[in-house]
């Protein structure tokens, strides 16, 4: 490619360490990052009235997505299982969780968690809902890949569920956090930053 746009200073290293000449890199900044701020402005419309109903509560949420496909199995059912915990300990927090399309997912999460009054299942949401119910968050639980960038810019820390990141850029400035599938640390690293006003601060406040 003759012009290559690196969203940060790091993925600019990358490439010059792929021996792309600098004179054919330019720092853009996240285009993700634009898009996502210019759709909260918006304030999309919720087409589910049960979360239209949480906007105007103003709950704490806890917003989790998962669908990885190295997380299949044991590690996703422990997922389910650790947010039944958290469900249990924190009945004032709100769990939301837009369920991905994949059955194999709904199969390990949802049997845990189906039955508690403080958690919402959701059918995908469209992306400005999205953006929307992300800005709403007090806590985003993922193993995505999007959400490591976009909720930082929102104010909002991540616990990511993977061992690994391809943003490590929102690990080192501190506004993300890798802690893996184990359920018990899960419950732990979502309790902590719950309780912790300073745990919490410190994630929410820093540099994107």
């Amino acid at each position: 490619a003759k012009y290559n746009f690196a969203p940060t200073p790091l993925a600019r290293e990358n490439l010059l360490r792929e021996n792309v000449p600098a004179e054919d890199i330019v720092i853009t900044g996240n285009t993700v990052i634009d898009a996502l701020l210019m759709t909260v402005e918006k304030q999309v419309p919720f087409t589910d009235p049960r979360l239209e109903e949480l906007a105007e509560r103003h709950s704490r949420i806890l917003l989790v997505t998962t669908h990885r496909r190295e997380n299949l199995g044991e590690a996703m059912r422990g997922m389910g299982r650790a947010l039944a915990r958290i469900a249990d300990a924190e009945p004032d927090l709100q769990i939301v969780l837009p369920l991905h399309m994949n059955p194999a997912v709904r199969a390990a999460v949802v049997p845990a968690i189906q039955d508690k009054p403080n958690v919402m299942l959701l059918e995908p949401l469209d992306y400005g809902e999205f953006c929307r119910l992300l800005a709403m968050s007090h806590i985003v639980l993922t193993d995505s890949g999007g959400g490591q960038e976009e909720a930082p810019s929102l104010g909002v820390p991540v616990l990511v569920m993977r061992e690994n990141t391809e943003r490590p850029e929102a690990v080192e400035a501190g506004v993300a956090k890798l802690i893996g599938t184990d359920e018990e640390r899960l419950v732990a690293e979502v309790l902590a930053l719950l309780h912790d006003k300073e745990l919490y601060e410190s994630m929410s406040e820093a540099m994107n």
